[in-house]
């Protein structure tokens, strides 16, 4: 059963799919299909239903042609979560909770696409209950999804990312990384190397109270972006402007390095809806 929070949206994938399987995407291999692709003789290609006759009295060598047809395939698409310390923030929402919600998105998107689904969760390591393989299994996609918001991981880093990229297909996909990236930027940059085979997008969450609805006078909690402790802190108006100034700051540099790669991320503060991948896709067509 398809879950409340699973909206699905509207993505294309920009390359012809090497997948044997059939799907919704242009395709390499021959096979039934709407695009044609050229025409050969009937010995190559033994399916006299596609005989083409004013072709075959053309043919100077008198051989029987045939059409032959691009088969439209499918294409797999991954969430990969980033479960490590910071992610069990809690602000205007739960980051944990957006991750489920983008990784149901992305899996029921998928199965409505005849495309495969594949999830890697990580911390430090892959965290294999909450990883599947690509495959076709809606039940046991939005199963494991559903496991993610009863996760916790005390002081644990995201450098569980780098085996999580080594788990990838061979297969060029749509691969969603979904995190707040707050891990050290030699680290980003390490995984986006490691996952340049395939399409790439950064989903970055970040909560407003993080750093805009902080205490402007008094005594606040914060959680380190990186351990995930819970730190006291006297805020007046100078610490205020540090901590927005701080995340100004990261953004332009997540932004410098996805366009080393020509990423475009996809920031998301508050509520996910699935309109903004859609909205996301568009942008990228036209």
């Amino acid at each position: 059963m398809i879950p409340d929070y699973a909206q699905p949206f509207f993505y294309q994938v920009p390359w012809r799919s090497a997948s044997v399987h059939t799907g919704e995407h242009l395709g390499i291999q021959r096979g039934p299909g709407d695009e044609f692709s050229r025409h050969v003789s009937l010995v190559d290609y033994p399916d006299a239903r596609r005989v083409d006759l004013r072709q075959t009295i053309r043919d100077p060598y008198e051989q029987i042609q045939v059409r032959v047809f691009k088969q439209e395939a499918s294409s797999p698409l991954y969430a990969v979560c980033d479960l490590s310390s910071s992610m069990q923030f809690q602000g205007q929402l739960r980051k944990l909770d957006t991750v489920q919600a983008v990784a149901a998105s992305i899996a029921c998107s998928a199965h409505d696409n005849s495309d495969l689904f594949g999830m890697i969760s990580y911390d430090q390591h892959v965290i294999p209950h909450l990883s599947l393989s690509p495959g076709h299994h809606a039940h046991q996609s939005f199963a494991t999804i559903a496991e993610l918001g009863d996760f916790r991981s005390a002081r644990r880093d995201g450098s569980g990312v780098v085996e999580a990229a080594g788990l990838l297909g061979q297969q060029k996909g749509l691969v969603f990384w979904i995190s707040d990236f707050h891990m050290p930027l030699s680290l980003i940059e390490h995984g986006l190397n490691l996952m340049a085979n395939h399409q790439l997008i950064p989903i970055v969450l970040w909560d407003p109270l993080e750093y805009q609805r902080l205490p402007r006078f008094g005594f606040g909690n914060l959680q380190d972006p990186e351990t995930g402790e819970q730190k006291t802190i006297f805020f007046r108006q100078a610490i205020r402007a540090q901590f927005v100034q701080m995340f100004e700051q990261r953004k332009q540099a997540l932004d410098q390095l996805f366009a080393r790669f020509e990423i475009r991320p996809l920031y998301v503060s508050g509520r996910f809806e699935a309109a903004l991948l859609s909205d996301y896709f568009e942008q990228l067509i036209h």
